[in-house]
């Protein structure tokens, strides 16, 4: 067995990195409105640490995760439902682009395909934030 660890899977494409930690640190906070910057930066650091330390089943599983998010925040009234459409976005297209890749990924996420295919579809047909109170809207990140 080789030492050396895949990366084949670092190819992929940048937009998780870039777009997850603040879709995900919204999506994971307790609060309506902007995510806490130290919350961002934890997301943000995680994300990092996977990519730069981790193997391609720890960041599928990081993005089986994500996927519980967007599939809550799409039956939720309460869930940005902008970050989890960028969230649920990026993560699908991702698992899109595993079938080019060597290896099982793809199979392995094929129900996580089809959940986001499904919350997207819910959250495309209600794109209005719902309201926090009888007369509070909302923000989003």
């Amino acid at each position: 067995m080789s030492a050396r660890r895949s990366l084949v899977w670092l190819g992929l494409t940048p937009e998780p990195e870039q777009e997850l930690p603040a879709a995900v640190a919204a999506l994971r906070s307790p609060a309506a409105g902007r995510p806490p910057s130290a919350l961002v930066a934890a997301e943000r650091h995680r994300v990092e640490r996977l990519v730069l330390r981790g193997t391609q089943r720890g960041w599928l599983r990081y993005l089986r995760e994500v996927t519980d998010l967007v599939v809550r925040a799409a039956g939720s009234r309460t869930a940005d439902p902008k970050a989890a459409l960028l969230a649920g976005e990026v993560v699908l297209d991702h698992h899109r682009m595993l079938i080019g890749l060597p290896g099982a990924g793809y199979d392995r996420t094929a129900l996580q395909r089809h959940e986001l295919e499904r919350a997207l579809a819910r959250l495309r047909e209600h794109p209005e934030p719902a309201l926090v109170g009888p007369s509070e809207p909302w923000s989003t990140i």
